[in-house]
């Protein structure tokens, strides 16, 4: 039988063109395996696009991984204690910049991967809970397998899971994010922050996948 994984993959290729597959959101599990199968093989199938224009990956980041990511709590955890301290506009400004900020930080991730595999651990008994993490392996046949776990939260409102933050190798991208921002919310405040995060904004998304699979293949001949 199919693994859920490959289903979606299968799923996307029976897809129309601007139609896009809604993924269910009651299993974290699922959702996160479904989310990534997804936007691994969009990458996966849009090689030609993306290594024309690189900028393509942003878009494939919005249509495929952002509805499933709670960004607002993202933003929020992020912000920690500054969070109750500033003034609504800045705060929404904040969060606004943040979501465009997101989807740069996964395209950039994201411009490594061509046609790496995904395994995804076994899944767990979630009931009764309201956050769970779902770890994964992406194995390269070049490179070192990369260790990544996606934090999941159920949303005491609508009752769906989204994700809202990202490890890799043992690194929180929230943890690392707010450690970055925390000396200037300090020194400079938010608006300081917001322009920092609209300059990464701007910065082109670069692939690097290429690169360095060559450099290491050259490595060792």
């Amino acid at each position: 039988a199919a693994t859920d994984s490959v289903k979606a993959t299968q799923a996307l290729a029976q897809a129309t063109v601007g139609e896009r597959v809604k993924i269910n959101q009651d299993d974290p599990y699922l959702m996160v395996e479904e989310a990534a199968s997804l936007t691994f093989a969009r990458i996966k199938s849009e090689q030609t696009q993306i290594k024309e224009n690189p900028e393509a990956l942003r878009t494939i980041m919005e249509e495929e991984l952002m509805p499933y990511i709670d960004y607002r709590f993202s933003s929020f955890k992020v912000l920690g204690k500054y969070a109750r301290q500033v003034e609504k506009k800045d705060l929404l400004e904040f969060v606004s910049v943040f979501r465009e900020y997101l989807i740069t930080s996964y395209a950039v991730a994201m411009g490594y991967y061509d046609d790496q595999i995904v395994e995804f651990e076994p899944h767990r008994d979630y009931q009764g809970r309201s956050d769970v993490t779902v770890r994964a392996v992406i194995k390269d046949n070049v490179r070192p397998d990369i260790k990544v776990a996606f934090k999941v939260r159920k949303d005491p409102r609508s009752g769906k899971w989204e994700a809202y933050d990202m490890i890799a190798e043992g690194i929180s991208m929230l943890s690392s994010k707010q450690t970055e921002f925390e000396s200037i919310l300090r020194k400079d405040g938010i608006g300081k922050v917001i322009e920092a995060m609209r300059d990464s904004i701007r910065q082109p998304i670069v692939l690097k996948g290429s690169e360095n699979k060559t450099a290491t293949t050259n490595e060792k001949v």
